[in-house]
């Protein structure tokens, strides 16, 4: 997806925000919204790895740990970063059974990944290194801060949304009675608004960031292999991290939320089983140019 498409989504999470706040308000209660939107996007620009990663519990990780697991899963992501031309990123970990990753941070020179202890016991070092060369992709194409200011607005929506459903309208028809009608359309529709721009924010996001990671670890068929694992091992297991917080779930590799209620009627993600056939693709495609070039090791991704 083109950077304008990008803004273009983005400004109508804005715009969206803002006819919440007219139907609750007025012009005045446009201009309030409007203007918690700006302050909001402001916020997630200078604090949106900071709240993430509080939000999920997420531990900073000690580069000079004696644990195994995780002095492993550190060097690997130092490494992918020299390959991908990265600064360091900052590297947490966050507990969960579930296995899966993000990424956040508003730039790479700020950027923080993050697993769950989930996929460092679940998954083979070389899908690991998958997973978090995935994730690398995410903040070299500077996704990340795209996708933090889309979670924070679709978040204020849903939560504005029901505001409204409970006390109605300020704004009156011209028989004089408040428009419940329209109101309760609202609190249905804007969430479910939301949900579609997030969506065609992410998924083509992710196809991206699959291909650039495969080509960073160099190897797509690990990346894809987890990727199946991962999507196999979150179903039935809870992230309570993101069931409190569903807005977010787009943030993560493959989606978070156990499929329980409504959060689930739309997935943020592309079909797992497209992202692995074209990684399978990928794969086959860099054997055959190394073969053709004599190569056995793939140059850093510029």
């Amino acid at each position: 997806m083109n950077p304008f498409k990008t803004y273009l989504l983005l400004a109508a999470l804005t715009a969206l925000f803002g006819v919440i706040g007219l139907m609750l308000g007025g012009p005045t209660g446009m201009l309030i919204a409007l203007a918690l939107a700006v302050a909001m996007n402001l916020f997630a620009y200078w604090n949106s790895d900071k709240a993430v990663l509080r939000m999920y519990g997420a531990q900073a990780v000690d580069p000079h740990t004696t644990n195994g697991l995780l002095r492993a899963y550190y060097d690997d992501v130092a490494d992918l970063s020299r390959r991908a031309g990265l600064p360091m990123p900052a590297v947490y970990i966050m507990q969960s059974d579930q296995p899966n990753a993000f990424a956040t941070g508003r730039d790479p020179e700020h950027a923080a990944v993050a697993a769950t202890t989930g996929l460092l016991q679940m998954l083979e070092r070389d899908e690991i290194r998958g997973v978090m060369a995935h994730e690398l992709a995410h903040v070299k194409n500077r996704d990340t801060l795209t996708m933090t200011i889309t979670a924070t607005l679709a978040g204020a929506i849903s939560s504005l949304a029901n505001f409204a459903m409970f006390f109605g309208s300020s704004r009156d028809d011209e028989d004089g009675h408040n428009n419940i009608i329209v109101v309760i359309l609202m609190a249905v529709l804007a969430p479910f608004a939301a949900m579609v721009v997030q969506m065609a924010i992410s998924r083509t996001r992710e196809y991206a960031a699959d291909r650039m990671g495969g080509e960073i670890s160099g190897d797509p068929e690990a990346l894809a292999r987890a990727l199946k694992k991962i999507e196999s091992h979150a179903r039935g297991t809870v992230n309570h991290g993101a069931e409190r917080n569903p807005a977010s779930a787009h943030m993560f590799i493959i989606n978070p939320l156990s499929g329980r209620g409504m959060d689930n009627l739309f997935s943020t993600h592309p079909a797992t089983d497209n992202r692995v056939n074209a990684l399978i693709a990928l794969g086959m495609d860099m054997k055959r140019r190394s073969t053709s070039y004599g190569q056995t090791s793939v140059p850093t991704v510029r």
